[in-house]
């Protein structure tokens, strides 16, 4: 694939979105680096992740789009996964980290 095969419609939107994506997933990361404690540090990554994957996929999607000139919508259901394992994960790690305090 060639930068020209793509739109300019399509280009300019999903390069933006994968910028945005990025900035997320490196402030995520920035605030696990800098917060204190578990509790604090669980927040910052999977607040980041999530909105930065979900810039990602967006991204993916309108390219996709382009290319096939038709409706592409197989990256939604990515995100539907990542919006439902995400928060799952962080439950559970919050949670055993809870348990390990107690005892």
């Amino acid at each position: 694939m060639i930068a020209a095969d793509v739109p300019l419609w399509a280009a300019l939107p999903a390069a933006a979105l994968l910028i945005c994506g990025g900035l997320l997933t490196l402030v995520g990361s920035l605030g696990l680096l800098r917060l204190d404690s578990f509790f604090a540090r669980i927040h910052a990554p999977t607040m980041g992740g999530t909105l930065g994957a979900g810039c990602v996929l967006m991204a993916s999607m309108l390219v996709s789009t382009a290319l096939a000139q038709r409706p592409v919508f197989h990256e939604l259901l990515i995100t539907l996964f990542i919006l439902i394992t995400a928060p799952v994960t962080t439950m559970l790690l919050m949670r055993a980290a809870v348990s390990r305090q107690r005892n």
